[in-house]
């Protein structure tokens, strides 16, 4: 991911989100935005700008990353899910992308977005 530098999180537990924000400043990429919601996430995606994106599984109100998945699939911007269950709770259509397992660390971020 030599040219991504934008990095969209969607996150719906702002402490998280926060220590996401702060492993990507020490990696020296730049925030596209931070979403809770599929509602959040997909007027960023529409606004543009976003190199790729960490996206969590399930958000609150049992709402579930797919569409955001679909609309940066659709774009050709890569991401990676973020799940802290197995990967079982990964649709069919998305199994084949790079999941970062919660809890996270700087290490396992770095990882995950050097590889998309």
């Amino acid at each position: 991911m030599t040219g991504a530098h934008r990095i969209l999180i969607v996150e719906d537990e702002p402490l998280i989100a926060m220590m996401l924000e702060d492993f990507l400043d020490v990696l020296g990429k730049q925030m596209a935005g931070i979403a809770d919601s599929v509602a959040d996430a997909l007027a960023l995606i529409e606004a543009g700008g976003i190199d790729a994106a960490i996206l969590d599984v399930n958000l609150r109100g049992g709402e579930k990353s797919w569409p955001i998945a679909a609309a940066l699939a659709a774009r050709g911007v890569p991401f990676v899910l973020a799940t802290g269950g197995s990967t079982d709770s990964i649709a069919d259509g998305y199994r084949d992308r790079p999941t970062l397992p919660k809890p996270f660390t700087m290490d396992a971020v770095a990882k995950a977005l050097d590889g998309l």
